[in-house]
């Protein structure tokens, strides 16, 4: 879609659905940023005490490849947000501000449960948890690096999907709205 102007009323969105909930988190974004900075510091931390407990020696031996694995991440943001569009069935745009560091995307359908779950998840799974696994397993310390700071850059999305799994019923949708994630529960 392009560049973000930081104006929320210009994001595109439907209607609200009768019934809607609005996820229950901060209104102030540097709040919400605070507890994602956070977030990500803690699963950074508890990823890296792993792998450096798995590949000790390893790690001494290859510094380039820890400087790489932790740098390359950020490359990955881009494509991160086309895994999150590829989710939606409708349309979906993306917004970029580079300047401040934002990239999302945002799309006016509404989806279940579980399809926002999957969409928040998949690019975590795909740049982060996966290559972390196989970098334990194999003991490489480029993957163990990359998973690591991947998998840490995604703390906006586990919020998003620890408030979806503790807030919504069972049945209930959910869509976005502005900047904020909405549920109900539709009618039969």
């Amino acid at each position: 879609m392009g560049k973000y102007n930081l104006d929320v009323n210009s994001l595109p969105h439907g209607e609200h659905q009768e019934g809607a909930v609005r996820f229950k988190e901060p209104t102030d974004t540097a709040q919400l940023s605070k507890i994602a900075t956070m977030l990500s510091f803690a699963i950074l931390l508890v990823l890296s005490v792993f792998a450096v407990l798995r590949g000790r020696r390893l790690l001494i031996q290859h510094p380039f490849q820890i400087i790489l694995g932790l740098l390359l991440p950020i490359l990955t943001a881009f494509p991160h947000e086309l895994l999150h569009a590829i989710c939606f069935k409708g349309d979906v745009y993306l917004y970029t501000n580079w300047s401040q560091g934002l990239l999302f995307v945002v799309g006016p359908e509404t989806m279940s449960k579980a399809r926002f779950v999957l969409m928040s998840l998949l690019p975590n799974l795909v740049f982060g948890i996966i290559p972390y696994i196989v970098g334990m397993s194999i003991s490489n310390v480029f993957l163990m690096a990359f998973g690591s700071m991947a998998t840490s850059m995604g703390a906006g999305d586990y919020y998003n999907v620890f408030n979806a799994l503790t807030q919504m019923p069972k049945g209930a949708r959910t869509y976005i709205y502005e900047l904020n994630s909405y549920w109900y529960l539709p009618k039969k």
